[in-house]
């Protein structure tokens, strides 16, 4: 009698190249799945119910009422106006003043932990504690910008009062804090650049100038648009500096679309048309991105 050969069993070790990576990122899949994939899903089930705690706990489904509503809504287009604006002013500003501080920081100074150092501290400055600290620097009374306006023989300005001026105050303050992040990124992009290029285009006669342009910006595109995708994005989200310094005023003059989100949402109790908000939120940062990619894939090819 012959004994039953013994079931051969499968090791992780004997499966191809393909299955073992499958295998190895479902954890990852799931996790990335429960942490962003179900609010996102969640948020979109949502906006699609009227769901209003003031108005009673239980939630109706309304179709797309609540995105018909937003675009009845003043309000919204108001705060949209509003994040546009900021986009359209902060990320050029972001990308210029960054583009400067990274080229400052790449020259061949003997001691470079200061000038990495100065990149570091904006970037680590939490978002609320550099809207305080400027709401303070623009105060109307004993802020240091008006002080050295008097100084100089100027007028005192009411800055977070007057809707304009508390709007180039916000955004002065939000290039402020993002150059760093952009000159960080610029800054690893420009420590890639190899210096025979740089050599050779002087052996040539290219002045200053004409190595920026024609060696220093191309090889610096790539870095230069993983820089603006992150910070459009985050544009498109500005929340924390406007809320600081005038909580969306004065009036509603410089809310943002994210600040109309928590307002409805948290203030209001109203989800379903909060959820609708905030998915037309997610939509504008989504087609941002795909143009950017886009671009991207267009450059590569």
């Amino acid at each position: 009698m012959t004994r039953p050969q013994p079931r051969y069993r499968r090791s992780l070790g004997d499966l191809s190249e393909r299955a073992l990576a499958f295998w190895l990122l479902v954890p990852a899949g799931l996790l990335l799945g429960l942490i962003a994939l179900y609010p996102v899903l969640r948020l979109v089930y949502t906006s699609f119910f009227q769901y209003q705690l003031t108005l009673g706990p239980e939630a109706s489904f309304n179709g797309l009422e609540n995105y018909a509503t937003a675009l009845r809504d003043a309000r919204f287009w108001n705060a949209l106006k509003n994040t546009s604006l900021i986009v359209l002013i902060t990320v050029p500003g972001a990308l210029v003043v960054g583009l400067g501080l990274a080229l400052l920081a790449n020259l061949p100074f003997r001691v470079k932990w200061p000038v990495r150092l100065g990149l570091l501290l904006p970037w680590a400055l939490p978002l609320v504690f550099v809207g305080l600290i400027f709401q303070w620097f623009f105060d109307s009374q004993y802020g240091v910008v008006n002080d050295i306006i008097v100084r100089l023989g100027g007028e005192r300005q009411f800055w977070l009062f007057r809707p304009d001026l508390a709007f180039w105050a916000i955004c002065f303050t939000i290039i402020w804090k993002t150059s760093s992040f952009v000159a960080l990124i610029l800054l690893a992009g420009l420590q890639t650049i190899p210096k025979e290029l740089y050599e050779a285009a002087e052996v040539d006669g290219a002045s200053p100038f004409q190595r920026f342009w024609r060696v220093t910006l191309p090889l610096l595109t790539p870095a230069i648009l993983v820089a603006l995708i992150f910070r459009t994005i985050t544009a498109f989200q500005t929340f924390d500096i406007p809320y600081a310094m005038t909580k969306g005023g004065p009036g509603n003059a410089t809310e943002t679309l994210a600040m109309y989100v928590r307002v409805t949402s948290i203030e209001n109790l109203n989800f379903g048309y909060g959820s609708a908000l905030a998915v037309l939120l997610f939509l504008l940062s989504m087609a941002i991105t795909v143009v950017y990619l886009r671009y991207v894939r267009g450059a590569d090819e």
